[in-house]
């Protein structure tokens, strides 16, 4: 019926409204929508709810289980130096982070490539004080090109071809035949990025860079025996340009070393003193090699994967007052370890055990989960407060985790195990394997980000079953007045207009009977036609609801909707222009 095509193209319009004047989030705004179409009697309950089964949706939720695991072993860190190196500048970090994610996104599924990589990038912007914002949106964009260059790189390219099989005599396209358009469309994609991301993409800091004005912490860590740390020198080992954290001295056999030289080399049992704020002494208890120099840690009842550190305020109540860390017994009353002590920014220069406490210390504490619920109320402390993500890494759990990674991407790249299988599989071995545990794997799942694409599919079926999208597109196409060139250029941006609102692979299914028939009137060749709704469908720069890996770096990048608009919308046009000037010239009309 004509209402419902209006009626649905009127909720799209305003969901798109919404998401782009306001900060509402993505999620409760699709999902009112949807609700729209639902009551409205557009959409049946069956087809507003069919994105909850898509098997892509599960496979994200899946993918972020596997991140954690990578994560929470410490796996990742040893990807940052060999893939990132040290950036010279924001163009260069910028081109040593496209190159590599859009060459493995030709060769495996973009996603899992992205779920790995933004802890990684997430550190090393950290690290390096660069702005995240800055990276995320060119991690997602590389791994999206980079999809674009064979037949197997995302799965809008394996259903275009599966159809043209079917609907037509023509055998299937070749590995790399699409790379023709591909290999310039990720060229121009890291040209673009390069060139004008200055201006493009917001400046965001992470939490890190506003922390100036935050308390200081004394913590000493120390060189474990057999640590891979032993024998590097400071900065070969990343210790000397830490952000917000900085190596005052090092205690070598009771010698002290100040204002030490990043040349300095690294020995067993040398204890680092630092000071810094509390998320840089997070970051140090994730670096392989280091443990806090308090043996206290070593005595407490619990495993180091069932900790987490915990901040609290010592109160003037406490029976602690006046005495001394290890005279007050603080292990053995509370069964946690002080790991640092901040006072008001004043140096204590003494080992944590003979600090002598003081009402209105704030401690670092390493302890058990439950710590900081059991002693909220206690009178002995003004405030405990849990830090989130500070468990430290299950270092010995790496090797596991890193290759149950790679068994996913081989099973899935080489056809042996669906995408959705094989992160099935490869989350349930994390979990059971302990690399990341259940309570952690259910923490790690985004849900917004997966409420987002059901609702999107649920919007693409009242798009599709209203009658909305193929009115649209009839009527657009007719403006290319017996054109080849600007039909095909039509194509290509209405797929890419879909793409925006209903996701990749819905708007390929339903421009490809368009594209194919326009193709047979204009009596063309349809090759080219079909290589411009692979291109279209897969080049989702312009909104982060129009392809899945601009959702998984919306909220790691701090970015809001309109930062996708703003950088996205110039460069589908870009990538546009390449694909109706290249792909006529490779398949002739």
């Amino acid at each position: 019926m004509i209402w419902e095509a209006w009626f649905t193209l009127s909720v799209v319009a305003l969901c798109f409204g919404i998401l782009s004047l306001t900060r509402l989030a993505p999620d409760m705004v699709l999902v009112g929508g949807l609700t729209l179409l639902l009551l409205s009697g557009v959409l049946t309950p069956e087809t507003a709810l069919i994105g909850l089964s898509n098997e892509g949706m599960v496979t994200i939720g899946m993918l972020y289980v596997v991140a954690a695991g990578v994560r929470e072993t410490g796996a990742i860190n040893s990807l940052i130096p060999t893939l990132l190196g040290q950036p010279k500048s924001l163009r260069y970090a910028q081109s040593r982070l496209m190159a590599p994610v859009a060459t493995m996104s030709a060769f495996m599924n973009n996603t899992p490539v992205v779920a790995m990589l933004i802890p990684v990038v997430s550190e090393w912007a950290k690290k390096h004080q660069i702005a995240v914002s800055k990276l995320m949106i060119p991690l997602s964009y590389a791994a999206i090109a980079g999809g674009t260059c064979t037949l197997i790189g995302t799965s809008t390219n394996l259903v275009v071809n599966g159809l043209l099989i079917s609907e037509t005599d023509h055998v299937s396209l070749g590995m790399f035949e699409i790379a023709w358009v591909g290999v310039p469309v990720v060229i121009a994609v890291m040209l673009f990025v390069l060139l004008f991301s200055r201006w493009l993409l917001p400046q965001r800091q992470s939490a890190i860079a506003q922390l100036a004005n935050s308390r200081s912490y004394i913590v000493e860590m120390l060189v474990e025996e057999s640590s891979p740390l032993a024998g590097k020198s400071i900065s070969d080992a990343g210790l000397r340009n830490l952000p917000g954290m900085y190596l005052m001295e090092i205690d070598r056999d009771g010698c002290i070393m100040p204002a030490v030289s990043s040349f300095e080399r690294l020995k067993e049992n040398d204890r680092l003193i630092f000071t810094g704020v509390v998320e840089s002494v997070v970051d140090l208890h994730r670096v392989r090699g280091l443990t806090p120099a308090t043996d206290q840690v070593f005595k407490l009842n619990s495993a180091r994967t069932d900790r987490s550190l915990v901040e609290a305020v010592v109160s003037d109540s406490s029976p602690l007052v006046g005495k001394s860390i290890r005279g007050g017994r603080f292990r053995t009353m509370y069964n946690a370890a002080v790991i640092a002590v901040a006072r008001n920014g004043e140096h204590i220069n003494e080992k944590i055990g003979d600090i002598v406490l003081r009402p209105g210390d704030t401690l670092l504490l390493e302890c058990h989960h439950s710590f900081a619920e059991q002693e909220k109320n206690s009178k002995d402390f003004f405030l405990v407060s849990k830090i989130e993500n500070s468990t430290p890494p299950r270092h010995e759990k790496a090797v596991a985790a890193l290759a149950i990674l790679a068994g996913m991407v081989v099973f899935a790249t080489f056809n042996i195990l669906s995408m959705l299988e094989a992160s099935m599989l490869a989350a349930g071995l994390m979990v059971a394997t302990r690399c990341v545990s259940a309570s952690s794997a259910r923490r790690n799942v985004d849900w917004m980000v997966l409420i987002v694409i059901a609702a999107s599919f649920g919007i693409g079926q009242a798009m599709q079953v209203s009658g909305a999208a193929e009115q649209m597109a009839q009527l657009l196409i007719s403006f290319a007045a017996g054109n080849p060139w600007v039909a095909l250029g039509m194509i290509f941006f209405i797929t890419a207009i879909f793409t925006a609102m209903i996701t990749n692979n819905a708007a390929a299914v339903l421009m490809f009977p368009i594209a194919l028939q326009t193709a047979q009137n204009l009596d063309v060749n349809y090759i080219p036609f079909l290589i411009a709704i692979m291109v279209a469908a897969s080049a989702s720069f312009a909104t982060p609801i129009g392809y899945q890996t601009n959702l998984m770096v919306l909220g790691p990048g701090g970015y809001q909707f309109k930062d996708f608009l703003k950088i996205g919308i110039p460069l589908t046009i870009v990538v546009g222009i390449i694909t109706v000037l290249i792909a006529p010239l490779v398949w002739p009309f």
